[in-house]
């Protein structure tokens, strides 16, 4: 049905080109081909996959997470826990995925097909509160990680580290180096940080401010370690898109820039947004009607030009279970079993199972999640009950506000 789509048939699209809760994206290209992932905290399968060619169109190929480890520990929903502002990068022919997990430290996956099967996590530092991590392969061989602190579990936030990975990347083999502080009266909750190189410089993204409030602020320096200078590059201004921070720079195959970033608008979670951007002084300009340096978002703009025109396209939203298995618009609300559902005949069978009367609706293992995937839409299904027993519970609900959930 594509409740949403961003493309608008002639030459332009609208923002946000994803309506749906993508948080934290970032985004890669290879060749003629870009890749984003999101958070997906505890909700499996992990790790979204999207694809597109354009920046605009974009559908959902993949996920990188089938399970989520500790198993013992992701059997059961675990709310704002798990994977936090996952980092695409393409090098040397592979994908490598890295992300934050607020209680149990940094991970990092990779595969040399997205849309295949991934590896198996491996945790490349342990520890509390360390999130927000991104890779930097240098042009000397040494290969860098930053990421910032969640305070809620490490007691400090709003700065941002640097450290040095082995050359496999699978292993922090230095001390963080604290690079910027945010704690500075003006750029409070800087977090979120993505690391670049180019022309010389090295670039930090970092959003600050808040989710809901919040700016882009972009660090750089000739040095790994500072020290710094710091800008803010993007803000709402007279826009309409509060928040407007936290994604990613990503250029064309001709050399155009891009940025994608979230704006938090409440029920439906953070959705994805698309800005032009450019380069002045060896400082990136975000955004449209700009002021010393600093832009505001668009809300309509012409689409990249990457040499041809792909078909409109945005993830699925409807399912008639007609194939062997879900479609990818679904996750469960913890790690699932395969006794929890059967598809037959076109038709999902859902499975009840035990729970505690106590639990919270939204607290239970096995309900089947999908995203809000527009600002107004409606659904129609069709429920057999006549299997139902005593006691068993089945529906259809808005979830915290975020998702709709089959249970």
């Amino acid at each position: 049905s594509k409740t949403w789509v961003a493309d608008k048939g002639n030459g332009t699209y609208q923002n946000p080109v994803l309506h749906a809760d993508y948080s934290d994206p970032d985004v890669c290209a290879a060749g003629d081909d870009f890749y984003m992932t999101a958070s997906s905290f505890n909700c499996i399968p992990g790790i979204p996959i999207l694809h597109s060619n354009d920046l605009v169109n974009w559908s959902l190929v993949n996920y990188a997470l089938p399970i989520q480890e500790p198993e013992e520990f992701f059997d059961k929903a675990q709310h704002g826990k798990g994977v936090w502002a996952s980092a695409i990068r393409f090098h040397n022919g592979e994908f490598y995925i890295y992300w934050g997990d607020p209680d149990y430290g940094i991970y990092m996956i990779k595969a040399k097909d997205p849309k295949g099967r991934w590896s198996k996590p491996v945790l490349v530092k342990a520890g509390k509160g360390m999130i927000d991590p991104t890779p930097l392969w240098d042009e000397d061989g040494k290969v860098y990680l930053v990421h910032a602190y969640a305070g809620s579990r490490s007691g400090v936030n709003s700065i941002v580290v640097i450290c040095e990975l082995n050359a496999e990347g699978t292993e922090v083999i230095s001390d963080p180096v604290m690079v910027f502080d945010g704690n500075d009266g003006k750029n409070h909750t800087v977090e979120g940080p993505k690391l670049y190189k180019r022309n010389g410089y090295y670039y930090i993204f970092a959003p600050a401010g808040g989710v809901k409030p919040g700016w882009q602020t972009v660090l750089r320096s000739k040095n790994i370690y500072g020290p710094w200078e710091e800008k803010i590059v993007l803000h709402q201004g007279n826009s309409p898109v509060n928040g407007p921070h936290q994604g990613a720079w990503v250029d064309t195959p001709d050399g155009q820039d891009w940025f994608l970033h979230f704006q938090d608008v409440g029920n439906a979670g953070r959705i994805v947004h698309l800005q032009p951007m450019h380069w002045e002084n060896d400082w990136p300009v975000i955004g449209v009607n700009e002021v010393d340096g600093c832009g505001e978002p668009v809300l309509r703009y012409k689409k990249p030009e990457v040499g041809e025109t792909y078909p409109i396209d945005a993830p699925e939203d409807s399912d008639f279970f007609e194939g062997e298995n879900l479609g990818l618009q679904w996750q469960w609300n913890a790690n699932y079993k395969k006794e929890w559902y059967d598809l037959e005949n076109g038709q999902l069978i859902l499975h009840a199972q035990a729970a505690d009367p106590k639990t919270q609706l939204c607290d239970i293992s096995n309900l089947l999640l999908q995203k809000w995937p527009a600002p107004e839409f409606s659904i129609t299904t069709c429920l057999h009950l006549e299997e139902m027993k005593d006691g068993d519970v089945a529906g259809l609900v808005s979830l915290g506000g975020c998702y709709t959930a089959l249970a």
